[in-house]
C-alpha cells in the first residue's frame, strides 16, 4: 500500500484523474490548471474550487472568523486571475460542528460578503451540513474570459522572461509569528501577543488579496504572458508546474527574488533561511508568469511585478543562481497537505 504523502497532493490528483477522458466538446480544459475552462457560448467559463479544513488550513486559536471568510473567497478569485479571467460568482458550502453558534457563522459570512463586495462577485448559492470534525469551508468560483485571452500553465517557451508580482515569504512568516505567539500563550490567562512592527506579515497571512491589480496592469501595458499561475504552494512548486507543463527549464536569480523588509527581519529573528522561506513558504497568492523577451520594455514599466529570471531549454533543468553564481536545483518543497509534520 502506498502512503498518499509519498506522492503528494498533485501526484494524487494525477493518479486519480490520468485515465479520465473528457466526453463533452464544451470541456476545453479539465484537470491540471488553476481553473477548468468550459465553452458555454460567447465568453468561456472558468471554474475553480478550494477546500479549507480546520486544523489543516487554519487554526481558529488565532484566525478571526471574519478574516477566514474573506481569505476563503480570495484564494478562489486568485485562481481565476491566474487564468487572466474575471471572477463573477461564488457558491459557499460549509460543514459546521455543534460548537459554532449562529453568531460565529454570521461573522464568517461578514468576511465572505466583504470579499464579494471588494471584487464585484455575487454569492449565488451553496450548501450547509453538520460536521463532527470542526469547520469545513468549500468555495467554488465561476469566472469568465475571452478564449483568446486565457493564459494556461503550459505556454512558456525558451528565452521567455519569468516575472512575479509583489513579494514572497511574508505570509509564511506571518504564520510562523502566529504559531510562536500561540505556543507562548499556552497556559497563560492574560497573555498579550507581541505583534508590534509585524502588521504586514499578519495581514499577508490572515487577509491576503487577489492580484486583480496585476492583471489590470498587464492589460493596460498590452503585455501578453505565455504562462501564468498563482503562488499558493510556494514559488519553487509553481515554477516546476510551469516548467513541467510547458516542457522547459528555468533560471531564476536569488538576488532578484522580491522580499519585504519585515519578512527578512522575522526570518533573522526566528533563525530561518530567508530564501528558503521565500521559495517554499506558500500562501502569497502572487502571480507568477512568463513573457516573451520581445516585451522586455513593457515589463520594465510594471509597478506590480518583478523580473526574476528566464526560461531555458528543458535539458538545462530548473535552477536558482545564488548570489555567488552557484546554480542550485529547484525542488518542489512547498505546501503539501499530506506531508506529516
Amino acid at each position: 500500500m502506498s502512503e498518499i504523502s509519498s506522492i503528494g497532493e498533485f501526484g494524487l490528483i494525477h493518479h486519480l484523474t490520468k485515465d479520465f477522458k473528457t466526453i463533452n466538446a464544451s470541456t476545453l480544459k479539465a484537470v491540471g490548471d488553476d481553473c477548468a475552462v468550459i465553452d458555454s457560448g460567447g465568453k468561456k467559463t472558468l471554474l475553480t474550487t478550494d477546500l479549507l479544513l480546520e486544523g489543516i488550513h487554519f487554526d481558529l486559536t488565532y484566525v478571526p472568523l471574519r478574516h477566514l471568510g474573506y481569505k476563503a473567497v480570495v484564494v478562489n478569485l486568485s485562481d481565476v486571475y491566474a487564468m487572466n479571467g474575471t471572477p463573477r460568482q461564488i457558491t459557499v458550502s460549509l460543514g459546521v460542528s455543534k460548537r459554532f453558534t449562529v453568531e460565529h457563522i454570521t461573522e464568517l459570512y461578514a468576511g465572505i460578503y466583504a470579499a464579494c463586495e471588494r471584487y464585484c462577485v455575487d454569492l449565488v448559492g451553496g450548501d450547509t451540513s453538520a460536521s463532527v470534525t470542526g469547520l469545513l469551508i468549500s468555495i467554488t468560483c465561476v469566472g469568465e474570459a475571452d478564449e483568446k485571452d486565457i493564459i494556461y500553465r503550459n505556454g512558456a517557451a525558451d528565452t521567455n522572461l519569468i516575472c512575479v508580482s509583489g513579494d514572497l515569504g511574508a505570509a509564511y512568516m506571518g504564520l510562523q509569528l502566529l504559531e510562536r505567539e500561540r505556543v507562548a500563550s499556552a497556559g497563560q490567562k492574560d497573555f498579550q501577543p507581541d505583534f508590534a512592527g509585524r502588521e504586514y506579515l499578519l495581514e499577508r497571512q490572515l487577509k491576503p488579496e487577489a492580484r486583480r491589480d496585476v492583471i489590470n496592469e498587464i492589460r493596460e501595458l498590452d503585455i501578453h504572458p505565455t504562462a501564468m499561475i498563482d503562488v499558493s504552494d510556494g514559488l519553487s512548486s509553481e515554477l516546476i508546474h510551469i516548467c513541467r507543463q510547458s516542457g522547459v527549464g528555468c533560471r531564476i536569480y536569488e538576488d532578484r527574488i522580491p522580499i519585504d523588509y519585515q519578512t527578512a527581519v522575522m526570518a533573522e529573528e526566528l533563525n530561518m533561511n530567508l530564501v528558503t522561506a521565500a521559495m517554499n513558504g506558500g500562501e502569497d497568492y502572487e502571480l507568477l508568469f512568463t513573457v516573451p523577451l520581445s516585451e522586455l520594455e513593457k515589463v520594465e514599466k510594471m509597478k506590480t511585478a518583478h523580473m526574476i529570471g528566464h526560461i531555458v531549454k528543458p535539458s538545462l533543468g530548473t535552477s536558482m543562481v545564488t548570489r555567488d553564481g552557484t546554480e542550485v536545483e529547484i525542488c518542489a518543497q512547498g505546501w503539501n497537505a499530506f506531508k506529516e509534520e
